[in-house]
């Protein structure tokens, strides 16, 4: 079993999750925009019970993130949680396979290749 670790900026903040990710993606959407201040959001989806928090965090509508420093960690929805890839200990352990909300892309980034690519929401 596969075991991946992920922090907030000052480290108060530490996130253990087990085995393979759901699905790994980008998505466009004006909530990511805003939560993350980026003009996208990028994570590894786990089923809850894979995943261990260290640490308190503060949240807002499921995006979980650091008190003392800011930083946006994780976000937890319909028992998945999603684990920004920024916030990984360790780069380049994912490849996204999808991305969402692409008619929000903004028009200087391309269509990130071989990833499924969706207007809005899968399935919508």
């Amino acid at each position: 079993m596969s075991e991946v670790t992920a922090s907030c900026l000052c480290g108060d903040i530490r996130v253990r999750a087990s085995g393979s990710p759901i699905g790994v993606g980008l998505c466009h959407c004006m909530d990511c925009r805003k939560h993350h201040g980026a003009v996208f959001w990028a994570a590894a989806v786990y089923p809850a019970e894979a995943v261990e928090v260290f640490g308190q965090t503060q949240q807002y509508q499921g995006r979980h993130f650091c008190p003392r420093c800011g930083s946006s960690v994780y976000s937890c929805s319909e028992g998945e949680v999603e684990l920004h890839l920024g916030a990984m200990d360790q780069p380049n352990q994912f490849t996204p396979t999808y991305e969402l909300w692409t008619d929000r892309r903004e028009h200087w980034l391309t269509p990130l290749a071989r990833a499924h690519q969706h207007s809005r929401n899968r399935g919508a």
